[in-house]
């Protein structure tokens, strides 16, 4: 759960839909995209591919299959921020596409990019393809109405991207279904569901629960006229599975990485402390038959 906006929003939980949740993500990474990428950027890298707070790599976890087998394939990353994971994937052969909601963080992967020639497009009509724009495509569009054609992507990722933030993910993964090919993998990471339960913070007051993890209600931060300016949504395990399973892939593997001895940071309420006794991160391994 968020730690990085202003004073002045106010945290609560409470109902709010779509428009809503896609209003503000847009909004508070546009905000924050530059705080996030300072604070955050270093762990990382320029193009490293992690799937959360722990350090879980995919260079050595391979969840999208072995490096060496993805020359020439057409990933799409979504909810990309900088684009480091499409980045690592470009330096295996991949031809990656880095979709992104907020414009400001596609900046930062143009900096990245240090004149590579990718950019960000505006999303256009459904039928557009991945485009050849350098070797990171950056494109600004909602991940719930993707703006490629039918089966046009051999695999499709994200780590921490769009799904906690969106109130319908069903709808965003048909989208990921409808743009992969058959045989495509789907693979995504998450907060892990357990972590609702307890507090959002990194040392011993973050260990005892205080909340239901049955509680889906939203968790909302409202400016003060009450208009959401960062939302994140909760589901259980089960509900994330059935998700997965609703939108017609199946479920291969669920990752839930251990906090290994070599990562000492904090990163908001992930920390050595609590990583090394509750999972922090979930990550879901589909294929689309």
């Amino acid at each position: 759960m968020n730690q990085e906006d202003g004073p002045e929003a106010t945290a609560t939980r409470r109902a709010t839909g779509e428009a809503e949740s896609s209003r503000a993500s847009r909004g508070w990474w546009d905000r924050n995209a530059d705080d996030y990428q300072d604070e955050h950027g270093a762990f990382l890298g320029d193009d490293r591919f992690v799937w959360g707070p722990e350090g879980l790599d995919e260079a050595e976890a391979a969840l999208l299959g072995p490096a060496a087998g993805l020359r020439g394939r057409e990933v799409l990353e979504i909810g990309a921020g900088a684009a480091q994971c499409s980045r690592w994937l470009a330096a295996q052969g991949a031809r990656p596409v880095a979709l992104d909601l907020s414009h400001r963080q596609l900046r930062h992967a143009l900096r990245f990019a240090s004149g590579s020639g990718a950019g960000p497009a505006a999303g256009g009509a459904s039928g557009a393809g991945p485009g050849p724009a350098g070797p990171v495509a950056l494109v600004q569009a909602d991940a719930g109405a993707l703006p490629f054609a039918d089966g046009s992507f051999d695999l499709a990722c994200s780590a921490y991207g769009a799904i906690p933030f969106v109130a319908d993910p069903v709808r965003v993964m048909r989208e990921v279904r409808r743009v992969l090919r058959p045989g495509g993998r789907w693979v995504f990471s998450v907060t892990h569901p357990l972590r609702w339960a307890f507090p959002d913070e990194p040392g011993p007051e973050g260990l005892s629960v205080a909340a239901s993890y049955f509680d889906r209600t939203p968790y909302v931060e409202e400016d003060e006229r009450g208009n959401a300016v960062y939302v994140e949504h909760h589901r259980t395990v089960g509900d994330r599975v059935r998700d997965v399973v609703a939108a017609g892939f199946r479920l291969v593997d669920l990752v839930e990485p251990e906090w290994p001895d070599w990562n000492t940071q904090e990163w908001g309420g992930w920390s050595p402390l609590r990583g090394r006794l509750i999972p922090g991160t979930a990550v879901f391994v589909c294929t689309r038959d």
